[in-house]
């Protein structure tokens, strides 16, 4: 039995370092919310399986290599000759936050269907995004089927909102997200995502409505401002640790990655939040969305205090 299971999209992100449309010089890797996760986990030394479709194409085998270099299981992974795998551009303009554009219309990442779940592989979690419902009407069907063999397994479910404005509008996100967040047993939400699955006057509200429909936890990501953390024994707050950012992409999926990895752990809920905090910041402190996401042993050392080079 894997640790987690997580299922959706990756791409292949090309950065600039610098204005794209100066000619700044590029990079690729791989980029997509739930293998961020499992990255995260991964180095958190957490058995892990990326279930998700990817072309049969240069970018498809990238994200594959990422995966399994970084021990990830890839062995639910798709490849299809018929979409190319979605690309990502980035775009890092000196001094200016970075500006994203998707080419992810009828990728491979679209073409995730219950198939892909069925027969489910069996892990303690799964944890899914509001990204992928997103993506197709197969891949909202994916999401429910997850949900489903999560819970005739006796699995945890981890859903994290994950709003991108230029895949859906607020209204038709809501319409899909609120059925299927409410089915969680750990809700992620940033401060705005919360009206999008439940209903309410105000947060309080929102999240009362979602524990008393039965989500155990829901995590409030408040960026600078730390976390906070609900669920029906009262609220629990973290403070965010302070960095120098270089760029917040991908902070928010190593939060995640560290928060579920304490829940993994059983370590109590301020201690969880902790860890999460530290890898989201550790995560802003370079360009990438999983690449500064550290090993467990790189976090005992900065929680440790030893600062002094290793020679």
């Amino acid at each position: 039995m894997a640790d987690v299971v997580t299922l959706g999209e990756a791409m292949l992100a090309v950065r600039a370092q610098g204005r794209l449309s100066l000619g700044a010089p590029l990079s690729a890797s791989m980029a997509g919310a739930e293998a961020n996760v499992a990255i995260g986990l991964a180095r958190l030394d957490h058995d892990v399986t990326w279930v998700g479709v990817v072309g049969e194409d240069p970018p498809g085998d990238l994200i594959k290599r990422t995966l399994r270099g970084e021990r990830v299981d890839t062995s639910r992974v798709r490849s299809v000759p018929e979409a190319p795998t979605g690309l990502m551009l980035v775009d890092l303009p000196p001094g200016l936050p970075p500006v994203v554009t998707y080419h992810r219309r009828d990728s491979a990442g679209a073409r995730l269907s219950t198939l892909d779940v069925a027969p489910a592989p069996s892990a303690r979690l799964w944890h899914l995004s509001g990204i992928t419902p997103a993506l197709s009407a197969s891949a909202q069907d994916a999401v429910r089927a997850a949900i489903a063999a999560a819970r005739a397994a006796g699995a945890l479910v981890s859903f994290d909102v994950n709003y991108r404005s230029k895949l859906w509008s607020r209204a038709d996100a809501a319409a899909a997200l609120e059925p299927l967040a409410r089915q969680a047993d750990i809700l992620i939400a940033s401060e705005g995502e919360l009206d999008l699955v439940a209903a309410g006057s105000d947060e309080g509200e929102r999240v009362g409505s979602l524990l008393a429909g039965g989500v155990r936890e829901v995590v409030i990501k408040r960026g600078r401002d730390g976390v906070e953390h609900h669920d029906v024994d009262g609220s629990t707050r973290s403070p965010a640790h302070p960095v120098n950012e270089v760029s917040s992409i991908g902070a928010g999926d190593a939060f995640t990655a560290g928060y579920l990895s304490g829940l993994l752990d059983d370590l109590p809920v301020a201690e969880r939040l902790r860890r999460g905090v530290l890898c989201g910041a550790l995560a802003v402190t370079g360009n990438g969305d999983w690449e500064q996401a550290p090993t467990r042993a790189e976090l005992h050392l900065l929680t440790s205090g030893e600062a002094d080079v290793r020679r």
